[in-house]
């Protein structure tokens, strides 16, 4: 029974140590989490005034841009995967990758070619223990990503995108990530980011219909009579690229930004939740220890009063 006390204390100390590391992981995401929810938020008005310019601007072009246009010359579609650098965020990760299976599988099932690119250590490793090739890895600030590395990835995607077939191209531009609604609630997405697409549901990667109608009806409510002419400096066509790239900018920017605020809600409950374990654990060994040492009183109590009982016999 000695040894049992041994090896509860023992276990008590791991379990303790265990539970500094939980504490000190939970402590860290709850600090920065405020930045990272307050940094998607603030891109939002950004992201919306941008849309209102490139349906200001659609409404006299078209949209007609080779980033809105279906390529029909390759079968290549890129594959962007956004999880975590470190693990202790609960299944954060593991639901990103599962998700990212079933995209795969179905772009596989449509003859398509997956080019997977992946941002966050924990892709990054998934894939390259399953021996599949990924274009390009980002790494390093998941949970804080820096305007460098933002742009940096939409760059990157763009020139896969408006590349040649032969040079690597992509048709497609999907991207998996995970979008925060609230301290306990953070939902996975797959969005196609190229080519931009004019629907009635806003999203990444998405032109809403109803800013292009409110643009208009905010430009045509403001004049009566002649609809307003609008001169573009150089032109049309280069103004509607400088808009429409950093349009596929923002939204990337978009998705990462709230991964990130996701990941780190994740952390934070999945560590707060492993705190609480830790010291159920620790109750339970303690209380097992307890009973193993007045175990160990009893049977030396036993065999004193044994002992003592032969000696008088004698």
């Amino acid at each position: 029974m000695a040894g049992n006390q041994r090896v509860y204390k023992q276990r008590i100390r791991s379990t303790q140590t265990l539970q500094k590391v939980f504490r000190a992981m939970e402590l860290i995401a709850s600090s920065r989490i405020g930045a990272a929810r307050r940094s998607a938020a603030e891109a939002g008005p950004y992201d919306h005034a941008l849309s209102q310019a490139v349906a200001a601007v659609g409404t006299y072009s078209g949209l007609d841009h080779p980033i809105t246009r279906e390529r029909e010359d390759t079968d290549r579609v890129a594959v962007v995967v956004v999880t975590s650098d470190r693990g202790m965020a609960g299944a954060y990760s593991a639901t990103i990758l599962r998700e990212s299976e079933r995209l795969i599988e179905h772009l596989v099932e449509d003859g398509k070619e997956p080019i997977l690119f992946t941002y966050g250590r924990r892709a990054q490793n998934y894939f390259a223990f399953r021996g599949r090739t990924v274009e390009h890895s980002w790494t390093g600030d998941s949970d804080r990503p820096s305007a460098e590395h933002i742009e940096e990835v939409a760059t990157r995607l763009l020139e896969y995108f408006l590349a040649p077939a032969d040079s690597g191209g992509v048709a497609e531009v999907h991207i998996v990530f995970t979008r925060y609604v609230s301290m306990v609630s953070q939902v996975p997405e797959v969005r196609r980011m190229l080519p931009l697409t004019v629907v009635d549901l806003g999203g990444p990667g998405e032109i809403n219909r109803e800013d292009i109608a409110a643009t208009q009806a905010v430009q045509l409510s403001a004049i009566k009579g002649t609809q307003p002419l609008y001169e573009f400096v150089p032109s049309t066509s280069k103004v509607l690229d400088a808009l429409l790239t950093r349009y596929v900018g923002s939204r990337i920017r978009n998705a990462l930004l709230q991964s990130a605020a996701s990941e780190l809600a994740s952390r934070q409950q999945a560590m707060h939740t492993a705190t609480d374990n830790a010291e159920e654990l620790i109750t339970t060994y303690t209380r097992l220890a307890n009973a193993a040492r007045q175990a160990d009183i009893t049977q030396e109590i036993s065999e004193i009063v044994s002992g003592a009982d032969s000696l008088a016999a004698e």
